[in-house]
């Protein structure tokens, strides 16, 4: 399978190890892909009597089911929108914890850029590790905790979410229209609203337990 390593060129995100052969920029692709995402994307806004664009949105995402749910607000609270389905998601349930580990991380993120050259056809970089990560990491001298997570296209993927092409062409255009910073992606190893995060498992770290309490209390806010 594919990894979800980059490198910075240019001030694009690029996972791969070189330019790619023909370098796009943000524009270009909202240009080629926006029209066609507007038809899909506006009648569900629509129906869910929310303006497109909305000011923020968030992305839930359940680790075991596969689903990835879209939620917006315009400035009337958060609605339902839509569900994705996660094409391929490595790993088990569990935070991730180091590099390498095919590890799916867990927690609150937001999308802090947008790679139209991605070889994953589009993708968007989380801030994983985030302040949590990195402060459990510190505590147990985990010194790689593992990097460069994205939400991308294509149907495969170590450590990513896999959503698709015409999915992740949607997701894409509607972060570029609002701004990365206007979303948030919760990301838990199943739906809480349906089964407790509790107990914990054994075998997970102490502090799952936080996490879990954090990501339960996100997930309710969204009935």
């Amino acid at each position: 399978m594919a990894s979800c390593s980059f490198s910075l060129f240019a001030s694009n995100w690029s996972e791969s190890s070189s330019l790619p052969a023909s370098k796009r920029s943000i524009k270009q692709v909202i240009n080629t892909y926006h029209n066609d995402s507007l038809k899909r994307l506006l009648p569900l806004f629509v129906a869910a009597k929310v303006d497109y664009p909305p000011q923020k949105i968030t992305l839930l995402a359940s680790k075991r089911s596969r689903r990835l749910e879209l939620w917006a607000d315009s400035g009337e609270g958060y609605k339902y929108i839509h569900t994705y389905w996660i094409r391929h998601a490595s790993g088990t349930a569990g935070p991730k914890l180091r590099e390498g580990d095919l590890q799916v991380p867990e927690g609150i993120y937001e999308i802090e850029g947008l790679n139209p050259n991605s070889k994953f056809h589009l993708s968007m970089k989380l801030n994983y590790p985030n302040s949590f990560d990195l402060a459990m990491a510190k505590k147990e001298q985990r010194h790689q905790p593992g990097s460069n997570i994205f939400i991308h296209g294509k149907t495969s993927s170590v450590g990513c979410l896999a959503m698709g092409d015409q999915a992740i062409e949607d997701l894409f255009v509607l972060v570029e229209r609002i701004g990365p910073g206007n979303s948030q992606v919760v990301i838990a190893p199943h739906d809480p609203r349906l089964l407790p995060l509790f107990p914990v498992p054994d075998h997970l770290p102490e502090w799952t337990a936080e996490l879990y309490q954090q990501i339960q209390q996100q997930f309710e806010q969204f009935k």
